[in-house]
């Protein structure tokens, strides 16, 4: 080598002898890991494209799916210890979110405005997240994923505790835009840190354990809120108990260590003499079309989450005049619904398959709307919840695994967080379009006269809830249909790419030192040989001169 500003490419082959001995001891092991396609030069051939779009859509299973008890049990400390800390991350996360949500309507009351008002702070805070996104990301991947996540989560909550003393609605809605910004932070660098952990196998298991950390928050806000509700204490208790709740995240995360994948990355980004900057350009050159899909795919995911989840809350208490403890006892069932529906087809999802398990899940999403909105009473309406939420949050099971592995090497801690706060910015407006339109056109009696309550009309939410809920079920069908799929990726064995974009492994770095090895050992042996020349040639001019 000879500057070292030079970059050194490192030749790697499409598969590597020591990648194809580890996947086949993968797939010996745990027959539903399949192995991952090549990701080198792009074919210009259509029939090429369709085989990797359309071919991943479902590749019939060999075998029996793992026991999902024994990949329970399989993590060892370390990795029971980083997953819990970014599971509880996300899920008080989840909770300070939905503190807006659950309280809109008293919250509108004691600043005495519409509720449509109140839920711009919900549009607001999800429009600002992917600045959050994009920060926390670039720090995670620069300098590591811990200590960005450690201020991130103590900045949030410091936020979360000033909600609660807002005087007004222009500063409640200030504060929750700030808010944005430290909670897009941590759901891509808390999956990336998680999922680069767990073991392969495990994968889908854990991304749908780790996603329902957002339903498990919704859950314990949904909880809090009846407590503050039924004791008529103020909502803005809900917010100071989200900041004290986010402390034992903050004292599990000191335990945590660095991620070794990334570790590699950062080495392999020493050896190769590349800088972060360069690296972001690599990306874009060569994967600038799967981050703009991804991007896509995460803004047809978020209308879907939150179209069915921010405005059900008011559409309970305000339209089906739900009581209190009905709406609790409602939103606990749809909860627990999520919380099971992401494990299961998470789980299944390194079995069957990331795309075909959030296909189906829209599919069924679809069929139990008019349960959703128009159940003849309360418990087929509770039912029609429960297996609603199960299918909307069990294709949410599948994202954490699927974007980390669509995501460009170097750029784990970037990239998903940033497609899915980028997806949030593009769906941000979901609640408030929803109770603007319900509220623009509100229910009427058979006779076709306004219905009035307490002087009021009532807004028809669940109409416009289920339209919407319609279309953008079809929607993600045929996004998550035309996407790619590299189920069960081999992350150690894609830490970074080289300038074509071929994947640079843990191995090729082992590689590459003993060729560097070697070649200054060749550089040393040169240049001993051409001292050993220059003294022989001046002992010989030496003598020649004596002997004058």
């Amino acid at each position: 080598m000879s500057a070292d500003k030079q970059e050194v490419e490192i030749t790697t082959h499409e598969v590597q002898p020591s990648q194809q001995t580890r996947d086949d001891d993968v797939l010996n092991d745990n027959a539903n890991v399949v192995s991952v396609p090549a990701t080198g030069k792009r074919s210009g051939k259509m029939k090429q494209h369709f085989k990797e779009i359309f071919g991943t859509i479902f590749v019939k299973p060999t075998g029996r799916p793992p026991n999902m008890w024994k990949l329970l049990i399989m993590l060892n400390n370390k990795q029971r210890l980083t997953f819990t800390a970014a599971f509880l991350g996300w899920m008080c996360d989840a909770y300070d979110f939905f503190c807006v949500s659950l309280a809109a309507t008293y919250i509108a009351e004691d600043f005495g405005v519409e509720v449509s008002a109140v839920t711009s702070a919900i549009t607001t805070t999800l429009m600002l997240r992917s600045i959050g996104a994009l920060l926390f990301g670039m720090a995670a991947d620069r300098w590591g994923r811990r200590w960005p996540l450690m201020i991130d989560i103590v900045l949030f909550s410091i936020i979360n505790m000033a909600s609660g003393f807002a005087p007004n609605l222009q500063t409640f809605i200030g504060l929750r835009a700030v808010f944005g910004i430290a909670m897009g932070g941590e759901w891509g660098l808390g999956a990336s840190l998680a999922l680069e952990t767990i073991p392969v196998e495990a994968r889908g298991l854990f991304s749908g354990i780790y996603q329902e950390g957002y339903a498990a928050g919704y859950l314990v806000a949904t909880l809090v809120n009846y407590a503050v509700q039924s004791t008529g204490s103020s909502w803005r208790i809900m917010f100071w108990a989200g900041a004290a709740f986010a402390l034992l995240a903050v004292a599990i995360r000191f335990f945590v260590p660095e991620s070794e994948t990334f570790e590699k990355t950062k080495e392999a980004r020493k050896l190769m003499s590349r800088s972060y900057i360069k690296e972001i350009w690599i990306m874009i050159k060569n994967h600038y079309l799967r981050v703009i899909y991804m991007v896509i795919l995460m803004a047809f995911f978020n209308f879907f989450s939150h179209g069915s989840q921010d405005l059900y809350p008011t559409f309970l208490l305000k339209q089906l005049n739900y009581t209190t403890t009905q709406q609790t006892v409602t939103s606990v069932v749809y909860n627990i619904g999520a919380i099971v529906g992401g494990t299961i087809i998470g789980f299944y999802s390194s079995y069957v398959g990331r795309k075909i398990s959030i296909m189906v899940s829209c599919v069924f999403v679809g069929a139990f709307i008019p349960l959703w909105i128009y159940g003849p009473n309360i418990s087929s309406l509770q039912f029609g919840s429960f297996v609603l939420q199960f299918f909307v949050q069990g294709a949410w099971g599948v994202v954490p695994a699927h974007l980390n592995e669509l995501a460009p090497p170097a750029f784990r801690g970037l990239m998903p967080g940033l497609a899915y706060q980028l997806g949030n910015l593009i769906s941000a407006a979901s609640s408030q379009i929803q109770a603007t339109i319900g509220e623009k056109y509100p229910l009427r009696n058979d006779d076709g006269s306004l219905l009035l309550r307490e002087g009021k009309t009532v807004p028809d939410y669940g109409k416009t809830q289920a339209i919407f809920m319609g279309v953008v079920a079809g929607c993600l069908l045929i996004c998550t249909m035309v996407g790619k799929e590299e189920r069960n990726k081999d992350f150690m064995a894609n830490i970074t790419e080289d300038e074509h974009g071929r994947a640079i492994g843990a191995n090729d770095l082992d590689d590459y030192r003993m060729e560097q090895g070697e070649s200054s050992n060749e550089k040393k042996t040169a240049s001993l040989n051409d001292d050993n020349t220059n003294v022989n040639e001046k002992v010989h001019v030496e003598h020649a001169e004596q002997s004058q």
